[in-house]
Order: structure tokens, then C-alpha cells, then sequence
């Protein structure tokens, strides 16, 4: 009796007949083959599939073990993982002071998504010295994007320092040197608006006195003013930079004294809506916010504070919130309309737009346009790390009044977590919702055409 043939042979005996080669024994030879190659195929999947099997198991035996040996062996984890990833970023360090500009470069990079995504101060504590000076050599001797790679790695040195003497000592070393590149025009445009994000927010966090404070305000003052021209004339080049330069000086706007408050409030009220008429929808949006944060700065000085010119800036405002041009894009369009819809209606009612800020169990209010050039502020320089930061950074907590770190366990973290059909259930009730508020708003539509 025959055994029954696999299923890799009968396909290939159906495609492949002796018929269809050149004489049976060439189809003999050829099945053979065939037969041979089929089953070192299939010892060879049974070998891989044994081998994951037995990976599998012995990683299931680990995961047990693991679990079985408790608390102690997290710690153990958690410490190792720790040392190999100041080995790295003892690495890193090191390769700052490489010859090569692209080594250089990954250095600062990795050292930047580092220092964005976890909090290092007793780390840093001890080689801040080594990177203060490692950064002043990228600075000086860099060009373009090591020069702006650097100045953020700064910021975030900084920023993991925080607002006491370390924090200072780092300020005060490489302010100089910030201040050169911002001011120098032959600089390239992408180092000076890194240096420009820098010098605000490290003068935000390290200011040790008045004086650091006004020559910063002076500095990026002098920068965007030449985006301030006569009403008609044409609006200079570098508009990114004049972006990162305004909204670093509006972020020092909100710890200024009252008396400098008053001495800007009179400059520039004037000046900035002039920008409201640039090409440029982010210094659009910019200039807007900003307008917007010396309006709440002169009510917090005088609650019946008076604008002359308010008419006309609301005339301007409403025309920015309702912009229909097609020569703009969809997506400008709608951001500015956006932006400027909660202008015109903070300057209009005094009521500023809020905003909830959630990360992981705690979430943070944003109501006013203080918090909100705050928070921008630091959204920016940290990215996807700012909610780790909001949750573990001394610093930051004490910005934004809340509180000191919470010590949550592993049974408190888990019961917060949601399951995935109870998200399933909230998105389909948000889907609904949404729906049915978007069809009502249509049938208005088609009932007015």
C-alpha cells in the first residue's frame, strides 16, 4: 500500500508531470530533487519551530523564576538597566570630543533624546563640568546643525540642573556664547534659533538677578525688531528665527517686574500688530499670542486697562479668525483660525480658552496666557517627554505649582489603567456624539444654501 504523498509533493508533481519535461528519466531526476529539497524544508521548519518552542519555554521558566524571586529581583532589573544606560551616555560624553563631526553630532542627538526622556541630576551632578566645557567647544568651533544641536542640549542641561547653583553656573558659563551666535547675522539661521529657544528658556530657569534678565529681554528684543517695520514696507527674511525669538522673550515677559511690564507694554503694543500683516502664518500666530499675553500682563498691572487702537486690533483679529484666502493652505488656515478665534475673545471678554493637561495619574490646568507661553515653552524643548517630566521633574513641578513627585506603587498604577474594551466603549460613545453634533451643523449648512 502507497503512503499518501505531502502536500508540497502533489503540488509540485501537478504542476511539474514527466510529460512536460524533456524524457521521464529527466522527470524522474526532477521529482527527486524536488522530493529531496521538500523534505530538508520541512526538517528545516520543524528544527525552527522546535528552537521557538524551546526559546519560549525557557523564556516562560525566566518570566516565572522572575516573578517567583519578587521585589528583590525588580531592583536588581532596574539597577542594571540603569548602569548600562550611564554607560551609554558616558559614551556619548566622550564622543563630543571626537574629530569626526558626524560622531559628534549622534552624540548630541542621542544625548538630547536622553535628557528629554528621563531625569538625570545626580548623574549630570558629577559631569556637568565635562559637558559645559564639551559644549562650549561644539559651540565655537561647530557649525549650523552641531552648533544648534548643542544649544539644545544645553537648554536640557539646564533644565535637569534646575534653578539653583548648578543651574546657574551653567547659565552663566555659556550665556556669552549664546549671545554671540544669536547676534551674529553670518551665523547660520538654524544655530542662532536654537540659540534664541536657549538663552529664554535658560534665563527663564538660572536668572540668578535683574541684570541677567533685562541684557536677555535686550538681546532678543534687538533680533525681532527688525520684523517690526514702518506699516507697507516688506518684512524681512529669517521669519523662523524672529518666531523663536519672540516667543523666548515673551516667556520672559512673564517674570518680569511690574516696572519693566510698563516700560514694554508702551514699545510694543504699537509695534506688534504691525506683524499681524506677515506672509508667515506662525509669526502670524505668534505675534498673536503674544499680543494676547501683554494684554493679560496690563490687566494684572490695571484692571481697567484702556487700548487705545483695541478697535482696529479687533477689526484685524476677526478678519485673522475668519480667514477663508484659498491661497493659504487648508491646514494654516485652520490652525490660525483657531488661535485667533481665542484672541480676539480673550481681548473682547477677558476669558482665556482652558486647556486640561493630563499625565499619568495627575493632569494640570492651563487658563490663562501665562501658563500657556509656559507650557509651549517647555512642550517645545522636551517633546514627547514633557509629561515624564511633569510627573518627575522638581523643577517643573514647582513652575507649574504641583506639588512634589507622587510615589505611586505598582498596585496604584495598575488600578488606573483602563482596559482596552472600556476604550472601546469610550470611543464608540465619542464617535457617536461626534457624529450626531457634526450632522446637525450640516443640515444648518443645507438648510442656509
Amino acid at each position: 500500500m502507497c503512503c499518501p504523498r505531502s502536500a508540497l509533493e502533489r503540488v509540485v508533481l501537478c504542476q511539474h508531470t514527466p510529460r512536460s519535461l524533456p524524457g521521464a528519466a529527466g522527470g524522474r531526476s526532477w521529482m527527486t530533487r524536488a522530493r529531496r529539497s521538500a523534505k530538508a524544508e520541512s526538517q528545516a521548519s520543524d528544527d525552527e519551530a522546535a528552537s521557538e518552542v524551546l526559546s519560549h519555554c525557557s523564556s516562560a521558566s525566566e518570566s516565572t523564576s522572575v516573578a517567583e524571586e519578587g521585589t528583590g529581583s525588580d531592583v536588581v532589573d532596574e539597577q542594571a538597566q540603569q548602569e548600562e544606560v550611564e554607560d551609554k551616555l558616558k559614551e556619548c560624553i566622550d564622543n563630543m570630543m571626537d574629530k569626526s563631526t558626524k560622531t559628534r553630532q549622534g552624540a548630541l542627538e542621542s544625548l538630547r533624546l536622553a535628557f528629554s526622556s528621563k531625569t538625570l541630576f545626580d548623574f549630570l551632578l558629577e559631569r556637568r563640568l565635562t559637558l559645559m566645557d564639551s559644549l562650549e567647544k561644539c559651540l565655537k568651533k561647530g557649525k549650523g546643525e552641531e552648533q544648534s544641536l548643542a544649544a539644545n542640549v544645553l537648554t536640557l542641561l539646564c533644565l535637569q540642573m534646575g534653578s539653583g547653583p548648578e543651574g546657574e553656573e551653567v547659565f552663566h558659563s555659556l550665556k556669552p556664547l549664546l549671545i554671540s551666535i544669536l547676534t551674529d547675522s553670518s551665523a547660520s539661521p538654524v544655530a542662532r534659533q536654537s540659540c534664541a529657544t536657549a538663552l529664554g528658556v535658560c534665563c527663564y530657569i538660572a536668572a540668578a538677578d535683574m541684570e541677567d534678565l533685562v541684557s536677555c529681554l535686550a538681546c532678543l528684543e534687538g533680533i525681532f525688531s527688525t520684523s517690526c517695520p514702518e506699516e507697507g514696507s516688506s518684512l524681512p527674511l529669517l521669519q523662523t528665527l524672529h518666531c523663536n525669538t519672540i516667543q523666548s522673550w515673551a516667556l520672559l515677559l512673564t517674570i518680569c517686574p511690574s516696572s519693566q511690564i510698563k516700560k514694554i507694554l508702551d514699545n510694543h503694543l504699537l509695534k506688534l500688530p504691525l506683524l499681524l500683516s506677515s506672509d508667515n502664518v506662525n509669526l502670524r500666530i505668534v505675534v498673536g499670542e503674544t499680543i494676547a499675553l501683554l494684554f493679560e500682563l496690563a490687566h494684572e498691572l490695571e484692571e481697567e486697562f484702556f487700548y487705545e487702537d483695541t478697535d482696529l486690533l479687533c477689526t484685524k483679529l476677526r478678519a485673522l479668525a475668519t480667514d477663508s484666502n484659498k491661497y493659504r493652505a487648508k491646514t494654516d488656515r485652520r490652525k490660525q483660525r483657531s488661535i485667533f478665534r481665542d484672541v480676539l475673545h480673550f481681548i473682547e471678554n477677558g476669558e482665556c480658552h482652558e486647556e486640561t493637561i493630563k499625565f499619568g495619574l495627575e493632569c494640570m490646568y492651563v487658563d490663562s496666557w501665562v501658563r500657556r507661553r509656559m507650557y509651549s515653552a517647555f512642550k517645545e524643548v522636551l517633546g514627547s517627554g514633557i509629561r515624564h517630566h511633569l510627573q518627575n521633574n522638581e523643577l517643573l513641578r514647582e513652575i507649574f505649582d504641583l506639588g512634589p513627585p507622587l510615589v505611586l506603587d505598582a498596585a496604584a498604577i495598575k488600578a488606573s489603567k483602563i482596559s482596552r474594551f472600556e476604550k472601546h466603549l469610550y470611543n464608540s460613545a465619542a464617535f457617536k456624539a461626534r457624529t450626531k453634533a457634526r450632522s446637525r451643523v450640516r443640515d444648518k449648512r443645507a438648510d442656509i444654501l
